[in-house]
């Protein structure tokens, strides 16, 4: 059986103890994943422990419950907010309504009381997810949400097969609100396939079927109100063209389909992953983004499924890249950048067998050979690697055309060219990343004083997305960014503690801090000791 996850606040540990010790929480289906003492805390909380239901006190320092409601509905909007209140004041129960609050609770309360809110809570959970699951709901729903005039058109547009002019139009007749932005960008949402059971009832084999449409149907959900976008199925999995307009930026909207992705694994118990493409400044050239995004898809083999992959984050931008269009070249590009040497040995052999297949003059086989090398190079000029060992000396591609040498000699010789590539695109991953934490740990150096200091503005500053900068971060450094931004700031305070004479409020905002009670809440739960004792010490 699984249970909701419970997140509980109020500022009294008493009460928290009081409130988990008198309710039985698995019988009701529930599992209480932990607590904190102030809204502040609780909302570092929601992101690492994902729970269902908010449990939190009106009245806490340094965030209130309503203000704590406020963020979590604008982030999370799925998860159940009840609200503890020991004032029956109308304004607060009108304010929490705006709020969609779940539950409005009256102190005291008492375990029976609370047991039947739990239960009612945990009754409209099971029916939302219930409906998320219907099959029958949900085939309505496709069949409602697929014009295929509409779809086809926002394929062939994606394609490059709609005339400029008739682009326009065209979005206006199908009603499709995404003209006008500044820029675009097309995201392709792969769904991960579960793993078959031949034992399964034919009725759970065709819900499995139509996963795609419920995460179609959330991912519109999630979006609608925030951004202007079109999602249509195309053949390379639930694509979506976005405008980028004033209302929002790239990199917030990055980071809201990473929250999606963590959305859908909850709600849905499948696994998605999302590639972004690069943007675009015309609407007609969204087919270059639309190819960019399922690159991106490609990169599960090295970062792995699950989340949402940024093309700018995994190639090298503006570096004249060549798109190579042949199926066959294709899965030789992709053997390089996320194959293994047995993988990338497989996909060379398999194109070398061609040329023993063949029954043609001699100059086809030296133009099939030019044609593969030519692959390796345009990689290679991407990547901006050293081209000269694929041509010069004796070890290079000419000695095969002007001696003549066997194809056997050329697939060797093409494995280990293309082994190499694949270990130096590793190396180069691995030291980019590594540049990246080291400018990103300079950037909070010199700006941790600002409080408004976040992890969305250090990926604009670096240009990447907040969900890959998190994870490559995270690797990096074995923390996350604010934790160590947290870091830099109590070890600054520190420092001035010790070698001036500022009062604890100065240093407080010198170190990035507006309220001062935060600061010493924060100085308190790192050194044990508030910062006034710390200096008496």
């Amino acid at each position: 059986m699984s249970y909701y996850r419970i997140l509980l606040a109020d500022d009294e540990e008493e009460v928290r103890k009081a409130i988990i010790r008198k309710i039985d929480w698995e019988s009701l289906g529930f599992l209480v994943a932990g607590d904190a003492d102030n809204g502040e805390e609780a909302l570092e909380k929601i992101e690492q422990l994902k729970p269902d239901v908010i449990m939190t006190d009106i009245r806490m320092p340094y965030m209130d419950g309503l203000t704590l409601a406020a963020r979590v509905r604008q982030k999370y909007p799925s998860i159940k907010i009840l609200i503890f209140s020991g004032y029956d004041d109308f304004e607060y129960a009108k304010e929490a309504i705006k709020l969609n609050v779940t539950e409005y609770i009256l102190k005291p309360v008492n375990g029976q009381e609370l047991t039947k809110i739990l239960a009612r809570v945990r009754d409209c959970l099971d029916e939302e997810i219930e409906q998320r699951r219907n099959v029958r709901l949900l085939r309505e729903s496709y069949q409602n949400s697929l014009p295929i005039l509409r779809e086809l058109f926002l394929n062939d547009l994606v394609r490059g097969n709609v005339p400029e002019e008739e682009v326009r139009p065209k979005l206006e007749e199908y009603n499709l609100d995404i003209s006008g932005a500044r820029k675009w960008l097309a995201s392709v949402i792969s769904v991960e396939p579960e793993e078959r059971d031949e034992g399964q009832p034919l009725s759970r084999q065709q819900e499995q079927k139509l996963i795609p449409i419920s995460v179609r149907q959330l991912v519109e959900d999630s979006l609608r109100g925030c951004v202007r976008f079109a999602v249509f199925n195309s053949t390379d999995g639930i694509t979506m063209i976005t405008a980028i307009d004033g209302q929002n930026t790239q990199t917030g909207f990055i980071d809201m389909l990473g929250d999606i992705c963590k959305e859908i694994r909850r709600i849905l118990e499948v696994t998605v992953t999302i590639g972004v493409g690069h943007s675009t400044q015309s609407l007609e050239q969204i087919g270059k983004s639309y190819q960019s995004a399922v690159d991106a898809l490609g990169y599960k083999a090295i970062i792995g499924a699950g989340g949402t992959i940024y093309i700018n984050d995994m190639e090298p931008v503006n570096r004249g890249k060549l798109q190579l269009e042949e199926k066959d070249e294709e899965e030789l590009e992709s053997q390089i950048k996320f194959g293994t040497p047995k993988t990338i040995a497989a996909a060379v052999q398999a194109l070398a067998a061609q040329m023993e297949d063949a029954k043609v003059h001699a100059s086809q086989y030296q133009v099939y050979m030019l044609s593969l090398t030519g692959c390796i190079t345009r990689l290679m000029q991407q990547y901006d690697m050293d081209m000269r060992k694929i041509f010069d000396g004796d070890r290079g591609f000419m000695r095969f055309l002007e001696k003549g040498q066997n194809r056997e000699e050329f697939t060797a010789w093409l494995i280990d060219i293309a082994c190499q590539m694949n270990e130096a695109m590793t190396r180069r991953r691995d030291t980019t990343a590594r540049q990246v934490i080291e400018e990103a740990k300079a950037y909070i150096q010199e700006h941790y004083p600002e409080p408004e200091l976040s992890v969305e503005m250090i990926c604009r500053q670096l240009h990447m997305s907040p969900a890959y900068f998190s994870t490559v971060f995270r690797k990096e450094t074995g923390k996350t960014c604010v934790a160590y931004l947290t870091e830099v700031r109590l070890n600054k305070a520190v420092e001035l503690l010790n070698e001036t004479k500022d009062k604890t409020y100065v240093i407080a905002r010198k170190v990035g801090y507006q309220e001062q009670n935060y600061f010493s809440y924060v100085f308190k739960k790192r050194f044990g000791v508030s910062p006034t004792k710390f200096r008496g010490v």
